[in-house]
């Protein structure tokens, strides 16, 4: 029977290593910064060309008013050189730069609202990443406790936070293959033996 214990534990164990290796902490908690770091590149580089297109619309906006103020000028210019059929041709070219304008205010504004949303939602990834990093050192170290007591506990045969049972069977086991040297047993029971 004991020949078929051993096997059992020898299989558990091996079942337990390979769960534990799928379901490393340390190893998932890495893959979720490097994701999190990933898609802060992501989004910095959507928050720059957001920038970027509002820069340009704002150009084009600058260029439309500034081409309605020299038609506006020319319209002036020819009214007071008698030329009304001119004026009335450049302000005809004056109104379509300040509809174009007004076009652009639009755009623009819808572009500087994307900006800003694009910026909050880049400063609160970087929050977070932040936040990963810092707990990461005090998961990684929680794991590791509770591996090293894990692995603690199946050697004294008990489950975690329990005394050993000297009535259990690996107990027993243990002080069968220790009752050759009362020493190691002592040291063992008084907490001396690692």
């Amino acid at each position: 029977m004991s020949i078929f214990a051993r096997v059992s534990d020898i299989f558990k164990a091996n079942v337990n290593e390979m769960l534990d290796r799928m379901e490393d902490p340390e190893k998932m908690v890495k893959q979720m910064i490097i994701e999190m770091e990933e898609a802060l590149v992501k989004a910095t580089s959507g928050l720059a060309k957001a920038m970027a297109n509002e820069q340009s619309l704002r150009k084009q906006q600058t260029l439309a008013m500034t081409q309605a103020k020299q038609w506006e000028d020319k319209a002036a210019l020819a009214l007071r050189a008698g030329n009304a059929d001119l004026a009335k041709q450049a302000l005809s070219k004056k109104m379509i730069y300040d509809g174009q304008a007004k076009q652009y205010d639009t755009m623009v504004a819808q572009a500087s609202a994307t900006t800003t949303q694009l910026r909050g939602q880049l400063d609160s990834l970087k929050t977070k990443l932040d936040e990963a990093r810092m707990k990461q050192a005090t998961l990684v170290a929680g794991h590791q406790a509770a591996k090293t007591q894990k692995e603690f506990s199946t050697v004294l045969g008990t489950n975690v936070g329990q005394e050993p049972s000297p009535s259990s069977t690996k107990w027993k086991r243990r002080s069968r293959e220790w009752s050759g040297s009362p020493g190691l047993l002592r040291a063992f029971r008084r907490g001396g033996c690692r």
